[in-house]
């Protein structure tokens, strides 16, 4: 039987009306059955190995060329920000679906026996006030003749989850997470998706006095976040901006075929395939569709109040204009270049350019050989496109990091790793993993036309042997789920990178409700 063959004429015309051709399921379903294989690192990247450290003088310069490129109307912002909230209040919804009584003498017990849930929870009692989104509950509360204070001190827990978590109040757990009340201002409270329009002022500014933001979010929501930003535009736009907001969502195309512990199509109740969305990966598709120049992406919750956002701004505009001085070197070595007349000294001039600046392997018969031979090997590694990403200092946060990966060739190249890309049980390789100095916070800009002005075409760039297999769940029964190679992992392995040091004020990401007590989310 040959993999096709797995598949009843009913199950083609569904992959067909997903947008899917069928030999991309098989090469998914390969995938689940060969696994894929761990990334090689070499070696951590550090400041002065992989990572550039700017000086002031060049921070102020490289601003200096985003602005110009900025008023040109060359810079989108891109914010992936279909991520559901359920995550951020999983510690609460594990309270919330818990068959014992939620009372205020069986909460302390637990967290006096070390029950994080409750610890957790004791903590957003004690600090209820200080979160953004306490105006909108007492609200909800109101409406059905409840005081939050009432409610909080007649023990009334699980009542008080509900209006938080459920449609029963503020939905919380259902909304998408641009949506929750991240911060508090003297006259009103801001979501993240606010937070990031406040930002695009300063950055993703054009001449028109035009900001350009692309979000993409999931279908079920879509109709809701585009109501709700034109709600709030205005406020905004007081101050003489407008904005130019475009969304997507994850192509169905995008998606991938779930299979069972042994690696056969998985099913539904109703005998039909199921499909899962293929992780951040799937949206190097949405990326692609936007044709754009100069593109940040940033994270739906890494976002601070206004009182915080200045040093933010200051190296958001500094890794940009960086990226700016490398593409235009960049270009004018690929001109000079594909000039018939081209000498071999410009040709030294763009291999030292590739080694220095590029981080390129430029290998033994390439460094020593003729310049036909070194022209022909440059015009082809050249033309990529560019990605300046910020990284921070490593303080243990959970996630990627910089470092130098050994290729199939022998040769390395910087990226991007997730631990899960890691075999951490081989030789060396956990060693290389934990001396990194620095962490990914998801802070990039990327160049994404080539040096005549025409968008690449980002499937060519990709390496779609950094995926990744999962365990999930579906109608009780266990499923193997597949993810694409990740946005800025896998999916842009084949990109020129360069590591920026960026402080690590500039990262203060929200995966819990908890994360908006610290000192960085509180009001000024």
């Amino acid at each position: 039987m040959t993999p096709t063959d797995l598949f009843t004429p009913e199950d083609r015309r569904n992959i067909a009306a997903r947008g899917m051709a069928l030999a991309t399921v098989v090469q998914q379903l390969d995938w689940f059955r060969s696994g894929f294989p761990f990334v090689r690192l070499q070696r951590p990247c550090t400041v002065e190995d992989g990572i550039v450290r700017l000086s002031p003088q060049e921070i102020d310069r490289f601003s200096a060329l985003h602005d110009q490129a900025a008023h040109a109307g060359r810079v989108l912002k891109f914010v992936p920000a279909s991520g559901a909230a359920s995550r951020m209040f999983q510690s609460l919804l594990n309270l919330a679906n818990r068959t014992e009584p939620l009372t205020p003498a069986a909460i302390a017990d637990a967290a006096d026996s070390g029950d994080v849930d409750c610890q957790q929870f004791r903590q957003l009692l004690a600090n209820i006030e200080h979160f953004a989104f306490a105006a909108d509950l007492r609200k909800v509360l109101a409406r059905d003749g409840h005081t939050l204070d009432g409610i909080i001190h007649d023990g009334r827990y699980r009542e008080l989850l509900a209006y938080l978590l459920t449609p029963q109040g503020l939905d919380y757990a259902n909304l998408p997470k641009g949506l929750i009340q991240f911060h508090r201002y003297p006259d009103h409270s801001r979501t993240a998706f606010e937070e990031h329009l406040a930002e695009a002022t300063v950055y993703a500014q054009d001449g028109t006095r035009t900001a350009h933001v692309h979000f993409t979010v999931s279908a079920e929501h879509r109709a809701a976040i585009e109501a709700y930003l034109q709600r709030v535009l205005p406020r905004y736009e007081q101050a003489g901006c407008r904005y130019d907001l475009t969304f997507s969502v994850q192509k169905p195309a995008s998606d991938t075929i779930a299979v069972d512990a042994h690696n056969q199509p998985f099913r539904d109740a109703h005998g039909e395939l199921v499909f899962r969305p293929g992780g951040h990966g799937a949206l190097l598709e949405n990326l692609h569709d936007l044709r754009g120049d100069l593109i940040f992406i940033k994270n739906i919750d890494n976002v601070v109040p206004d009182h915080r956002k200045a040093e933010t701004y200051r190296y958001k505009k500094a890794l940009c204009g960086y990226l700016v001085a490398l593409q235009n070197a960049l270009f004018q070595h690929q001109h000079h270049l594909r000039q018939e007349s081209v000498t071999p000294a410009a040709i030294v001039d763009a291999m030292q350019f590739a080694r220095e600046k590029l981080f390129l392997h430029l290998p033994e018969e390439v460094r020593h050989g003729e310049p036909a031979t070194q022209r022909r090997f440059l015009l082809q590694q050249l033309h990529r496109p560019l990605r300046v990403c910020g990284v921070v200092k490593n303080t243990g946060e959970p996630g990627g990091g910089p470092f130098w990966v050994q290729g199939q060739d022998g040769s390395a190249s910087l990226q991007l790793v997730e631990s899960s890309q890691v075999h951490m049980q081989a030789a060396g390789q956990r060693a290389i993993w934990q001396a990194a100095t620095h962490f990914n916070p998801v802070d990039l800009v990327c160049g994404v036309r080539d040096f005549a002005g025409k968008p690449f075409d980002l499937h060519q760039f990709t390496n779609p042997r950094t995926g990744f297999i999962s365990i999930k769940s579906k109608d009780g029964k266990e499923l193997r789920a597949l993810e694409l190679p990740g946005l800025w992992n896998g999916a842009m392995a084949a990109w020129h990178t360069i590591f920026v040091e960026v402080p690590l004020s500039t990262f203060n990401p929200v995966k819990t409700v908890y994360d908006l007590l610290r000192p960085e989310h509180r009001d000024g």
